[in-house]
């Protein structure tokens, strides 16, 4: 019996396809895997999530073309998304400290067909910067909130815009942020309506939600 059975029915079944997480996986059971996408998927898209260095060439070996961006540790294949529809999507780094997980949210809800834009060093920190992007933050369907540290980002842009936030906490910050910890706390407890979590360095999951609340 094989290691894995690929959902090749997700995308018929949710309107996505399904997302492989290497993470903890071999080089050979993700090979394994890639080629099973490329012999069965019928050229459905494909995202592979939290890949080293060797797996992706070990997916671009099966799956010629496949894009590996290394800051957010994700392979996507082929190599170009498909037309962007729908609203939207605005990613915010609180940092830069946290662009990893907010790449990862960016290329998905990209791969997952949204016009998306990146904006990165708008921290609390500097109020200033937040309110200087807020015509750009103001025209998404959806904000995805991407920050560590004390994670009082969210509720703040949450109070600028009128479209959902969903808040991602980041492992980043020092001792006492308990490696994401204290900014997930603060984000579930955001003062702000309309914010909605995902777990510590969800990127992934940030980006598909937001690509979902932003669809045609």
């Amino acid at each position: 019996m094989s290691e894995f059975d690929l959902d090749l029915d997700r995308n018929a079944r949710r309107g996505y396809p399904e997302a492989v997480f290497c993470e903890g996986k071999t080089v050979e059971q993700v090979r394994a895997i890639a080629a099973t996408w490329r012999e069965s998927a019928a050229g459905q898209q494909a995202l592979f999530t939290r890949c080293s260095g060797e797996q992706a060439a070990a997916i671009a070996a099966e799956l010629p073309g496949a894009v590996h961006d290394e800051a957010a540790r994700l392979v996507a294949w082929p190599a170009d998304p498909p037309e962007p529809a729908g609203g939207l999507v605005v990613v915010v780094a609180a940092g830069t400290s946290d662009l990893p997980v907010a790449r990862e949210a960016l290329l998905t809800a990209e791969r997952l067909g949204r016009r998306c834009e990146l904006v990165v060093d708008v921290g609390v920190a500097g109020l200033h910067r937040v309110l200087g992007r807020l015509e750009l933050l103001r025209s998404a369907a959806c904000v995805v909130v991407v920050a560590g540290m004390d994670g009082a980002l969210p509720s703040v842009v949450a109070g600028l815009v009128s479209c959902p936030v969903v808040a991602c906490p980041t492992s980043v910050g020092y001792g006492a942020a308990f490696g994401g910890l204290a900014p997930l706390l603060a984000m579930l407890n955001a003062c702000s309506p309309g914010v909605g979590v995902v777990n510590i360095d969800n990127g992934y999951g940030a980006g598909h939600l937001a690509a979902q609340i932003a669809a045609p």
